[in-house]
């Protein structure tokens, strides 16, 4: 098992309102899965995500690695990646030094071919040496994708994904999550994009805070090359 979830509770105050976002949410992730977060738009997906990367705390429930509390914000580049949906690239670095910049902070040379191959992967190639400001929103996304991946972490979490790419590549960026994935990288998924269920393993839906698996279709997950 690579992180076990149990009992998270959050809630926010919305004027006199009490929303809660989490309500005892339990679950777990393995090892080279891709696993989906389903649910309507303000039903804690985000949340989620936030309590495992570390930049929210859940008022009362727990999350292990592997068996152990660790916390999320100490993990490195290759243990745990996020996605959000402000993707948070730095301007003043091109593309490529963008998806480059978790090698500079110690990370294992190979990764540098694995840049190589996420850039053609992901369309990046002709746009390396642009800055953030000089290409499109569903580019700045993929670049935002390989950053998280050029590390090859354990866990990637992925915020609406493919929310600025147009069919063509809300699959190529799909197909690389799977890849991804296949090699050993974990995927958490949040999304409203059906297509996104074509290629994934498990189902996870939230609705009101609470949290269950649905049945994933057998068959119906696309090939990843």
């Amino acid at each position: 098992m690579l992180l076990s979830a149990r009992d998270l509770v959050k809630s926010y105050r919305r004027g006199p309102e009490e929303i809660h976002a989490l309500a005892g949410a339990t679950f777990e992730l393995f090892p080279g899965e891709v696993v989906a977060l389903i649910g309507p738009s303000g039903s804690g997906k985000t949340t989620l995500l936030n309590l495992i990367v570390g930049w929210e705390d859940a008022e009362s429930g727990s999350i292990e690695w592997s068996g152990q509390h660790v916390p999320a914000a100490d993990r490195l580049w290759n243990d745990l990646s996020i996605v959000p949906q402000r993707l948070g690239l730095i301007e003043e670095l091109t593309v490529v030094e963008n998806i480059r910049l978790p090698i500079r902070f110690g990370q294992e040379r190979a990764a540098e071919d694995q840049a190589q191959r996420l850039m053609e992967d992901l369309g990046l190639v002709q746009f390396a040496d642009r800055a953030p400001a000089e290409i499109s929103l569903g580019e700045q996304q993929r670049t935002g994708l390989a950053r998280a991946l050029v590390c090859a972490p354990r866990l990637v979490l992925a915020d609406e994904p493919t929310g600025h790419q147009d069919a063509v590549w809300g699959r190529g960026v799909l197909r690389t999550l799977r890849r991804a994935a296949d090699a050993g990288t974990t995927s958490l998924i949040a999304t409203h994009n059906e297509e996104v269920l074509k290629y994934v393993d498990r189902v996870l839906a939230i609705k009101d805070g609470h949290l269950h698996e649905e049945a994933v279709i057998h068959g119906t997950r696309e090939d990843a090359h």
